[in-house]
């Protein structure tokens, strides 16, 4: 059983820094993650109001579009697969900005993202088939199952399996804790998440994404 389980969406920039935070606790602990979905294309999926733009929906289908091949990757080749190419796209997404060529051309910039992550090329193919959309979408239930409703991206899960699991949105944060100061964040996190009854803990003001 993993320590953690990180529910992700590949477009979501939060979900990136914070899945950024967890590799340095990573580097410095032995601390083993499991990678799981949480899709916005699903949390979306009822919305009609205007707000929610072509622009938006194609962003979000571009986050479905990534998860179906995460999925082949890990039905195919296990978690770390999809550990890989998560390190990979979200570097090319959010560090690069080249989200609109995921969108343009999902099959070709999936590709080269296996690519880089190591992962056999055909699995780009995956982008236009739906036979992963029921599990995506039942990990999405699943982290909200967990949290509750109103959420959003990442969710994370300390323990899974455990008699103290607990699970929580976020941390939302604007920039990567480095060294000692992710393992600071981290103990402090899992503390207040594992804590009995503890329900949330939260203020909206945040700076822009900083993902260096």
């Amino acid at each position: 059983m993993a320590d953690l389980e990180f529910f992700f969406d590949v477009v979501c920039p939060w979900a990136w820094i914070t899945s950024r935070w967890v590799h340095e606790v990573q580097t410095q602990r032995h601390l083993t993650v499991e990678w799981r979905f949480i899709s916005l294309s699903t949390i979306n999926a009822h919305r009609t109001d205007d707000a929610y733009t072509p622009a938006y929906k194609a962003v979000h289908m571009a986050g479905r579009h990534a998860h179906r091949v995460c999925a082949e990757a890990r039905q195919q080749f296990g978690n770390e697969a999809v550990g890989e190419l998560y390190a990979q796209l979200g570097f090319a997404l959010h560090n690069q900005q080249r989200r609109p060529e995921l969108i343009a051309d999902p099959e070709g910039f999936m590709t080269a993202m296996l690519a880089g992550a190591g992962v056999p090329l055909d699995l780009a193919e995956a982008v236009h088939s739906a036979a992963h959309d029921a599990l995506i979408d039942a990990e999405t239930a699943l982290a909200f199952e967990r949290t509750g409703p109103d959420v959003g991206t990442p969710i994370i899960t300390f323990h899974p399996g455990a008699a103290d699991e607990a699970s929580f949105f976020g941390p939302v944060i604007a920039e990567i804790p480095r060294g000692e100061a992710a393992l600071r964040l981290f103990d402090s996190i899992e503390a207040v998440a594992t804590t009995s009854g503890m329900a949330e803990l939260k203020r909206s003001k945040r700076g822009l994404p900083n993902f260096d």
